[in-house]
């Protein structure tokens, strides 16, 4: 018996479908083999891992729009206000402390209930200008008192702790030294520890020059993205979140319950903040309330603080996730802790990929475009989309208006984030091997508007030899990008030039902007000798 089988006929779809991307194109061509396997194995583990985390945003945008209505109230008020103490932490600040204590001294709070603390560290002409500062307050009606320290013991933590010796207030504000908070924060903070369970209330971080370059605009709305989502998503799905060191208020039995500050990681605001809400404490966020701070305005001053987060959450990492996993918390808060604390694992894991890229696509294009649009595509989109449809929501919540705008910094801010993976993968190695290194303070300048220079001021950074691997890696790339689009292989070349992108601006920008700041002052001190020669001659003459 003779079977007649029918084919349906194809489809217009089908037919330009199958001729571009013919099921048989590569049939008795490719065989694989050990090495492919050995290549293909660490590439899809690497993709599996980055695409996790990836999803993991995705569900925080779910959790901040599913719990919207958890947002933070305040139920009563203080019949007779608490005593409450500013600590202002600075360290090598001299073109910002006059501003910091300016701002504070015109907090509308009673005076008789505040006492204002300058802890100092600073090894250079800070410390005459903060005591001036200071000084021009003694005779009113404001608290305030100078504190400095010969050494730096435990760095930040070291002087917060220092810092509460004699602290007299029940409360402890601090503020960084680029922050200008309003006015009215104690006012509108102070009354959420009416709740006697409420350990710490954190405030959003604005941004006094978020337009003055491109530099600051992709910096904010990567700041914009942790102020608004997740911490917002944390707190409003009752997960732990973390004081981020200013712009915040303590009650001072939470830090002291928790153990005080601990000067063994980087990031000593996060430690703190997991070791208080693991003794039962509850921290608020409060979005509403924004304390304005100063961007980092070069690319070396903005590796220097990303290095510092990321080494620090690795430590905290190591030290407070054992803690958690065995603590009597719901399961979903222990998730959140660990992705929230391990994140910064995909910048080695961004390097990885970085290097076996180039051959593991290729083999991949030998297997079949089919493999790639079904398999590798979605993981590269998991991996990478998540990031600016996470950073996008953020923008839409605090400009409802113009929020599309910033449509056009999002695949620059994905490349950034790429180019900044050289020097964050040595933070978590150091961190996972436990090396310790000092705290390294982000410089400010006084940057307010695009008027003001940084070039010829002090505490500029060097860029070091990162910035050489990141052009190594960023022409790599390019040459990627170069083979796949010769050989019509173009499903995976739009993610690759995020690549090139990233490494090559993140590198050539640590080197120019390092370059023109030097050319800058040696022009200045040049022109300063000169002028000094002609007054010192003319007097001759004269």
């Amino acid at each position: 018996m003779n079977l007649l089988i029918v084919m349906a006929p194809l489809s217009p779809w089908d037919k330009a479908w199958r001729s571009v991307f013919p099921h048989d194109r590569f049939v008795g061509l490719y065989q694989a083999n050990g090495f492919d396997l050995m290549l293909l194995i660490p590439y899809f583990t690497v993709l599996t891992i980055l695409a996790m985390y990836g999803f993991h945003r995705y569900h925080l945008v779910y959790l901040y729009f599913k719990h919207r209505a958890n947002r933070a109230k305040i139920t009563s008020r203080f019949d007779s206000l608490p005593r409450v103490t500013i600590q202002l932490p600075i360290f090598n600040e001299l073109y910002v402390v006059d501003r910091l204590v300016e701002a504070v001294s015109h907090f509308q709070y009673p005076r008789e209930l505040l006492q204002v603390q300058v802890l100092d560290d600073s090894t250079d002409e800070t410390q005459e200008i903060a005591r001036q500062v200071v000084e021009r307050y003694h005779g009113t009606s404001l608290d305030i008192s100078y504190h400095h320290r010969s050494n730096r013991t435990g760095f930040k933590a070291g002087a917060l702790e220092e810092g509460l010796k004699t602290a007299t207030g029940e409360f402890i504000a601090i503020f960084d030294a680029d922050f200008t908070p309003p006015a009215d924060f104690l006012e509108r903070t102070i009354h959420y520890f009416t709740e006697p369970k409420v350990g710490m209330v954190q405030t959003r971080w604005g941004h006094i020059n978020r337009n003055y370059s491109f530099l600051t605009q992709v910096e904010s709305i990567l700041l914009d993205g942790h102020f608004v989502i997740e911490h917002g998503a944390r707190f409003l799905a009752r997960r732990f979140f973390n004081f981020n060191g200013t712009a915040g208020i303590w009650r001072r039995k939470a830090i002291e319950t928790a153990g005080g500050w601990e000067h063994d990681t980087l990031t000593e605001d996060t430690d703190l903040s997991y070791r208080a809400q693991m003794q039962g404490w509850k921290f608020v966020y409060v979005p509403e309330i924004v304390c304005d701070a100063e961007l980092p305005v070069e690319m070396n001053a903005f590796k220097v603080q990303q290095f510092r987060w990321a080494k620090g959450l690795i430590q905290c990492a190591k030290k407070d996730l054992p803690m958690i996993l065995r603590a009597q918390l719901p399961l979903r808060v222990k998730i959140e802790a660990f992705f929230h604390l391990t994140a910064n694992i995909a910048y080695p894991l961004m390097v990885i990929l970085s290097l076996i890229l180039l051959p593991a696509t290729i083999v991949r294009f030998y297997q079949g475009w089919s493999q790639m649009l079904w398999i590798d595509l979605p993981l590269f989109m998991a991996s990478t989309f998540s990031i600016s449809s996470f950073y996008l929501v953020s923008q839409r919540e605090l400009f409802p208006d113009t929020w599309w705008r910033k449509i056009k910094y999002l695949p620059f801010l994905m490349s950034v984030g790429i180019g900044l993976s050289i020097s964050n993968t040595r933070a978590v190695i150091e961190a996972l091997l436990g090396i310790q290194t000092s705290f390294k303070r982000t410089p400010k300048y006084r940057i307010e508007n695009q008027k003001d220079t940084w070039t010829v001021k002090k505490y500029r950074r060097k860029s070091g030899f990162t910035p050489y691997i990141e052009l190594l890696l960023g022409t790599y790339f390019a040459v990627t990008v170069y083979y796949l689009i010769i050989n019509e292989d173009y499903a995976v070349t739009p993610f690759l030039l995020l690549f090139v992108i990233g490494y090559l601006y993140t590198g050539f920008m640590s080197l120019m902007q390092t370059y023109m700041a030097n050319l800058r002052a040696i022009r200045q001190a040049f022109l300063g000798n000169l002028t000094g020669w002609f007054s010192k001659n003319t007097a001759k003459v004269g």
